[in-house]
């Protein structure tokens, strides 16, 4: 007979890449839009199940403020559905936090649907997301919560509610990014954040205009037709322009790391068609290319280069195109 399994419900959500704001000052109308990508290789892992009261417990060890983010979280899930039954909550593993990956969005989605799926309560994910303080400026962590894949955003409405999903296409499969971590460092978030981006100057409203024609006339065509110039050049395009109207805020620089800067560069010397740039305010860089062997071929030069210096990672992931991953691991309910 099989061994009984612990009552719980498990989810798996997605990490992602930033490609780039559409147009952070609106002046084309709306704030914000992102264009973003879901990929494998980095997730957040939650386990819900019951309690005596509530317990938040880790699995290694992620950063105390994770564990206190996920304590909140879980909170606040309960006063506002109004399920107080305590619960026992398990962080199995939680994406790099500050680093360009989606951290705090895949967290908070990864407990809020766990929570929904364990309580059986029929609440859309852009509600889940209003009530833990989330997508207030990027939608594209929670249209790849749902769905993965390459996604576009319009922005959050002016009444906070989560930005509109525009767009969403499949990645080809051929396809590959370089994930470039700097462990020894972090991008901008919170309170920090906000100031950072309160004491730039608007980006002029012909580069958001441009942002948005590369995005929808190069972007995402090639990516929908497998054309992957279109989208390198597209994508190259737009980091260009938002590493130029960041940079006050980064010491002057395109990068939060100097050593990701100089990997990213010796990319571009080597393969100057591949699709470079940071992942939201870093310090993570990203090179995507057409396949898996020139992905290792790419790793290879670099190595032989020494441009991998010490405290920085390269992994070598394929897109995602799929959302969260739940598993009910409960006996079903009688008569259903």
């Amino acid at each position: 007979m099989p061994q009984p399994v612990a009552a719980s419900v498990n989810l798996q959500a997605p990490g992602r890449l930033h490609l780039g704001f559409l147009d952070p000052a609106g002046t084309l109308g709306r704030r914000y839009g992102s264009l973003g990508l879901a990929i494998e290789g980095f997730e957040s892992r939650v386990s819900i199940g019951t309690a005596a009261r509530n317990e938040v417990n880790a699995v290694g060890a992620p950063a105390q403020t994770e564990v206190a983010r996920a304590a909140e979280f879980l909170r606040l899930l309960q006063r506002h559905s109004g399920r107080a039954e305590p619960l026992a909550l398990t962080l199995d593993a939680v994406l790099p936090a500050h680093a360009g990956f989606g951290s705090g969005t895949q967290l908070a989605l990864a407990i809020g649907r766990a929570f929904a799926c364990w309580h059986r309560l029929d609440v859309s994910t852009p509600l889940l997301a209003q009530w833990l303080g989330r997508g207030k400026r990027s939608g594209i962590g929670i249209a790849g919560f749902e769905h993965g894949g390459l996604l576009l955003d319009g922005g959050p409405s002016a009444d906070g509610t989560p930005a509109p999903l525009l767009a969403r296409i499949p990645m080809p499969v051929a396809w590959r990014a370089l994930v470039v971590q700097d462990a020894t460092g972090h991008g901008l978030s919170g309170a920090d954040e906000t100031q950072a981006i309160a004491a730039l100057p608007p980006l002029p409203q012909a580069l958001a205009a441009e942002i948005c024609h590369q995005a929808l006339m190069r972007v995402l065509p090639g990516a929908a037709s497998a054309d992957f110039a279109a989208f390198a050049s597209g994508v190259a395009r737009i980091q260009n322009i938002m590493g130029e109207h960041f940079a006050p805020a980064q010491h002057g620089s395109a990068y939060t790391s100097a050593a990701v800067a100089r990997l990213i560069g010796g990319v571009a010397q080597r393969e100057p068609g591949a699709a470079t740039g940071q992942s939201s305010w870093g310090p993570t860089g990203f090179a995507i290319v057409a396949s898996q062997g020139a992905a290792e071929a790419l790793v290879a030069s670099l190595q032989a280069a020494e441009l991998i210096a010490p405290g920085l990672e390269v992994r070598i992931v394929a897109a995602r195109n799929h959302g969260a991953v739940i598993v009910d691991r409960r006996e079903p309910v009688r008569g259903h």
